[in-house]
């Protein structure tokens, strides 16, 4: 089998929700090869280009007639594959995926090892703002968006339910991963990981 369709075949498997670049077929296949096969695609209508270099397989819905949306936090990630980034989602976003929040953000936030720079797709906006690394270095990406989601909460403003919430939302292995990544986090932040972690879940 050819690189070509040994790329158009990944592509096959992949979920209308999964969204790639050329880079996550660098084990196939050098860049101009990709590029060549992922134009084609793009011009037959197979995948479709969000924004420059970043695809996704589109899943068209009957029922409205048009082709569902991309995840924007998967768009996010693979934005920051393209360019090497660390990112944890941040604000509202944060709240919102871990479900904090029912509120769509009008602005998709992340932190980021990389440049400030926005994105804009589909009337979606993904604002990365550039971060000390220390806020997301040596941690797993929950844990960095835990810590975000209770920074946008703030300080005195977490209530039980909120704590009572996350703790039976994460297993026990992310609450345990969650308590050794965030120790030198602010202590006002860790006394929430802290009693998370310790919550009675019914």
């Amino acid at each position: 089998m050819n690189a070509k369709q040994k790329i158009i075949d990944r592509i096959d498997m992949m979920e209308s929700k999964d969204v790639f670049i050329a880079n996550d077929f660098f084990d196939i296949a050098g860049y101009e090869t990709i590029k060549s096969v992922l134009n084609r695609l793009v011009l037959s209508k197979e995948i479709k280009r969000i924004i420059n270099g970043i695809y996704y397989k589109p899943k068209y819905i009957e029922y409205i007639g048009e082709y569902e949306s991309p995840s924007v936090n998967e768009v996010a990630k693979a934005i920051a594959r393209k360019y090497n980034w660390t990112i944890a989602p941040s604000g509202n976003t944060a709240l919102n995926l871990l479900g904090l929040s029912t509120q769509v953000p009008a602005k998709w936030t992340y932190i980021s090892d990389g440049r400030y720079v926005n994105f804009s797709f589909d009337n979606v906006t993904i604002e990365f703002k550039h971060r000390n690394n220390g806020e997301i270095s040596n941690m797993s990406t929950l844990t960095a968006m835990v810590i975000q989601a209770i920074k946008a909460l703030g300080k005195g403003n977490i209530t039980s339910d909120q704590v009572q919430y996350l703790s039976e939302k994460l297993s026990k292995e992310e609450k345990e991963e969650l308590l050794k990544d965030a120790r030198y986090t602010s202590v006002w932040i860790y006394d929430i990981i802290r009693k998370i972690n310790e919550v009675e879940n019914v």
